[in-house]
């Protein structure tokens, strides 16, 4: 384990737990007054009936922490100041070092994890609306795979309903060829809204629509040949965005509202049989425990409606069931925006009153926040409408492909074409990804680009330096393996140290879908490299141990920037 917080806790647990006699949590963080405080003896006390500090020297009579700490003092009512010494910190480096994962194992529990997320609607445009659980939900997929877990990656796309009779009549009215042309060039928008002027204005066009989501859910052959090439042309188109932005969704990872319609009735029938559907006001419902509307009635999924139609609420259930039974899911992680947190919170109750949840799976919702414009209202175009997310991808690129060609002149024009693909889109991901999930953010496009501050260029920046060191002094990485690390400066101390955190930010970044956790350590790191390259000599050290520790010390951070900027979807080019 390179996890020094983690290290220190487990042993401070111990001391704890002898003091207090029963289990309790040491509290380890950051300090500003040392390298970690341990703020566990003021709770204990209070548990204990004695005086804080009295219960501080205690555990610190009977820690064992001599190989992890230089010094340890007791501060104010009863914190512990902790001075992690330069030899566990070397230690720690160089385990880090001689590991191609830098001393961070897979995990030997993996979890079946199953995240839903992305879901835009077949025959619509991909908006800003998207961005965010596309990106959040690839980047929890990268950093879930690369702890060992097994992922399970679903885009549960918007394929069925009322809206498809109108979509189909209008492939009939245009033709079937011109259709799926017009689909191919990734023209939805205007495909939809072509639809939907001629539901609105011509009342037979609206009749035979109506009639075709009749003909759609019976399983008519020729409407559902229409059906399916609508379908095809728009996951082609999706799949183009995703490429467009390296994420990891492919069709195979497409399971639909439609891919559950066998399953409806099924589901029905069991929740009957065990006594949670019942009858209300002519439809078939299920009211999850715990869930009341404004005047205190209870709030239902509604299976089947008066009119014997299905909804999404029995679509979810039947998605739900099937995750479980069906795929294995242990861990079932829904990404979308805050506004659906009500609905996917009565379906898993649901799930959970059924028994397809509980000691075996569990659900949970990762909701987010909304994308903002500069006005602080919902980021939307001057014409007011959403914005499309391949109009952002592609003013992210044209906006990095300036800021390139004037920052790195040295670099071929294929190279500056290159650059600025990864600086532009990792850009527009770590823009989203650095804010905490559930808030919203107001996009800036010059401070997601700047190679200034918390944002992914002045990350992939200082990597590319990092490389440049070895360049310059024709310096193989791996000539450098095995090599002892001597700490002598402050400033390595302080880089030593956030190099020991890696690990246990990726576990935690991981439990709590809290990827922002991530984005700061790395920001943290690369501020500590700064000061550490303005303030320690590499290549001009004093002597050859010292120039060898210190490129030991570059090559980890340039490892540990790489890996993390990796596991949230971003690369990271090594020559800027």
């Amino acid at each position: 384990m390179t996890d020094l917080p983690q290290l220190l806790t487990d042993r401070l647990a111990r001391a704890f737990s002898e003091v207090a006699g029963d289990h309790a949590d040491p509290a380890v963080r950051r300090s500003d007054h040392a390298d970690y405080q341990a703020d566990g003896a003021l709770p204990l006390a209070k548990k204990l009936r004695r005086p804080p500090r009295e219960i501080a020297a205690a555990i610190l009579n009977v820690a064992k922490i001599e190989d992890l700490v230089a010094k340890a003092e007791i501060a104010g009512p009863g914190f512990l100041n902790l001075t992690v010494a330069d030899s566990a910190l070397s230690r720690l480096v160089e385990e880090m070092a001689a590991d191609e994962r830098l001393g961070i194992p897979k995990t030997t529990e993996p979890e079946r994890t199953l995240i839903d997320y992305s879901g835009p609607n077949v025959a619509k445009e991909m908006h800003v609306g998207h961005l965010r659980s596309t990106i959040i939900g690839d980047a929890l997929v990268r950093l879930l795979e690369y702890l060992g877990h097994d992922v399970v990656r679903q885009n549960h796309l918007g394929d069925w309903g009322t809206p498809y009779g109108m979509l189909i009549e209008h492939m009939i009215d245009i033709g079937a060829g011109e259709a799926a042309a017009e689909l191919s060039v990734g023209d939805l928008g205007a495909f939809y809204q072509a639809a939907r002027r001629a539901f609105d204005s011509d009342p037979e066009f609206a009749d035979r629509s109506r009639r075709r989501v009749v003909l759609l859910q019976s399983g008519d052959q020729e409407t559902l040949a229409l059906w399916r090439l609508l379908v095809e042309e728009s996951a082609r188109y999706f799949e183009a965005v995703y490429e467009r932005l390296d994420v990891r969704l492919r069709p195979g990872d497409i399971a639909g509202e439609s891919s559950y319609n066998d399953q409806l009735s099924s589901v029905i029938d069991e929740l009957v049989q065990v006594g949670l559907a019942v009858e209300s006001d002519g439809a078939l419902c299920v009211f999850p425990e715990g869930f009341d509307g404004r005047e205190g009635r209870p709030l239902p999924l509604i299976l089947r409606k008066s009119d014997g139609g299905f909804g999404y609420d029995t679509t979810d259930l039947a998605a739900l069931r099937y995750r479980v039974r069906e795929l294995g899911a242990q861990r079932l992680v829904y990404i979308t925006d805050m506004g659906q947190r009500l609905h996917f919170e009565m379906v898993f109750e649901a799930g959970r009153e059924a028994g397809w949840l509980g000691k075996g799976a569990r659900a949970e919702f990762e909701g987010f926040g909304i994308v903002l414009g500069p006005d602080r209202k919902r980021l939307r175009t001057r014409a007011g409408d959403s914005v499309k997310l391949i109009d952002l991808i592609e003013e992210a690129v044209r906006r990095a492909t300036a800021i390139v060609a004037d920052k790195a002149p040295h670099l071929s024009a294929s190279e500056q074409q290159e650059v600025a693909q990864i600086v532009g889109i990792g850009a527009l991901k770590y823009a989203d990804l650095s804010n905490d999930r559930i808030k919203d953010y107001v996009f800036d496009w010059d401070r997601m680009l700047s190679f200034d501050g918390n944002t992914a260029p002045y990350l992939q920046y200082a990597r590319a330096r990092i490389l440049s060191v070895f360049r310059r002094g024709e310096i193989d990485p791996a000539s450098i393996k095995g090599s002892e690390v001597v700490l002598t400066a402050p400033e390595e101390h302080r880089l030593a140290l956030r190099l020991a955190e890696f690990e246990g930010v990726l576990h935690k970044a991981a439990e709590g879908v809290e990827l922002h956790r991530i984005c700061g350590y790395l920001f943290d790191l690369a501020t500590a490299f700064t000061a550490f390259y303005e303030h320690c000599p590499v290549l001009r050290a004093e002597d050859e141990k010292t120039k060898t520790s210190r490129l030991v010390l570059c090559d980890v951070t340039g490892r540990v920037l790489a890996t993390g900027l990796s596991v949230l979807g971003i690369s990271a080019p090594d020559r800027m």
